[in-house]
């Protein structure tokens, strides 16, 4: 596909203001010293810059119409033809990123074909604070230390995602009915699991300018909306910030979670998909030239 000087310039431009409106929170407190609970994580666990977020790429097979002048093509993983267009070079980056992107594509692929688990409650955030002093966020737990070691020790937890499973308290690992590790990862991951969704973005980023740019904001989006009810149904007393809990420790709570896990896993499985089209366009691009 070649896009005209006109339209890839235009989609360049909404990219830029869409990634712009994205990250204009966190640059804000950037610039005041100012800390979200919430929303810090997305650019602090997956730390990447603004200024990379906001550069759009095509995909592979899309060519660039008259950009030979542009930034672009000091870009790592572009190239440029005889009359001045300019495309990802797929089979370079293919071939340098091969383990990287055979892995992705196999644990969305897999991750998407398996049946979602519904009934973990987000017990994965009570799990890493867990009968501990000192906790990841600088907030206080809405039912206190003993409160909350009561809601662990009162559910079964079954973690399926390593990532997660890691920053367990140690006295949290064994009642964890699952070992997830990082090989394990393709065989436990599931569409139900919140961080599995949130690392949708994490494996988009990883495939660099093989993922078109709509793709990549709308796999952050999908991660911010997420990390929300992440932490609204967390120990963590975040009502400043968020309103009234998901109280995963209350009939109603576990309700409400679950209906919004169902919906995440839906949109999750929608964008993995999306992910691995563009890795199988990219390889396709790679063979054909």
């Amino acid at each position: 596909m070649l896009l005209t000087r006109a339209d890839w310039q235009a989609r360049e431009v909404t990219h830029a203001e869409r990634a712009d409106a994205i990250t204009a929170d966190w640059r804000a407190r950037v610039r005041s010293g100012q800390k979200h609970p919430i929303e810090d994580f997305l650019f602090t666990y997956y730390p990447v810059k603004p200024t990379h977020l906001r550069r759009w790429h095509p995909g592979a097979g899309v060519a660039l119409e008259d950009a030979g002048d542009f930034e672009r093509t000091a870009w790592r993983w572009y190239r440029t033809d005889a009359i001045g267009s300019v495309s990802v070079d797929a089979a370079a980056f293919l071939a340098a990123k091969k383990a990287s992107v055979d892995f992705i594509e196999k644990l969305l692929t897999r991750t998407a074909a398996r049946v979602g688990q519904f009934g973990c409650f987000g017990l994965h955030e009570w799990a890493m604070v867990y009968r501990r002093g000192d906790h990841r966020h600088d907030v206080p737990l809405r039912l206190g230390q003993s409160g909350t070691d009561e809601v662990v020790e009162s559910h079964r937890i079954g973690c399926s995602h390593f990532d997660a499973f890691r920053f367990f308290t140690p006295e949290a690992v064994p009642l964890n009915r699952l070992s997830p590790t990082r090989d394990n990862q393709p065989e436990l991951e599931q569409p139900g699991c919140l961080h599995a969704g949130m690392d949708v973005y994490k494996w988009a980023i990883k495939l660099g300018p093989l993922v078109p740019g709509e793709l990549l904001l709308d796999a952050f989006d999908l991660a911010r909306d997420i990390r929300w009810l992440d932490m609204r149904a967390s120990p963590y007393d975040v009502l400043e910030w968020a309103g009234e809990p998901v109280a995963i420790e209350t009939p109603e709570g576990k309700a409400e979670y679950v209906r919004q896990q169902r919906a995440f896993a839906d949109r999750s499985n929608a964008l993995r998909s999306r992910v691995v089209d563009a890795i199988r366009d990219a390889r396709t691009v790679a063979l054909t030239g």
